[in-house]
């Protein structure tokens, strides 16, 4: 299983919308993606409940792994969104 690390480019971390918008991407992905933050129990990417119980904030280092056919491609783009500002990109 693929792994990787990203650091979170959004000002107010992985709240509200930023973590809606990250989800859903997950969701769509077509691949199982966890993220993790420090030694935190890793949780399902593309539940925004499970993504909210990190309590992830601007500038935290979180690992993504990826299980599935596309599990590279996948964690490529997550790696990209979860580094953008997600809050800005929102309301573009």
């Amino acid at each position: 299983m693929p792994s990787t690390t990203a650091v979170v480019g959004s000002p107010s971390g992985l709240h509200a919308r930023p973590a809606s918008l990250f989800s859903q991407a997950a969701a769509k992905s077509g691949a199982r993606i966890t993220i993790q933050k420090n030694d935190s129990a890793a949780v399902n990417a593309a539940s925004i409940l499970g993504l909210l119980t990190l309590g992830v904030q601007f500038g935290d280092e979180v690992t993504l792994s990826a299980e599935g056919d596309n599990a590279e491609a996948a964690l490529a783009e997550m790696v990209q969104l979860l580094s953008s500002n997600l809050d800005e990109d929102a309301s573009a």
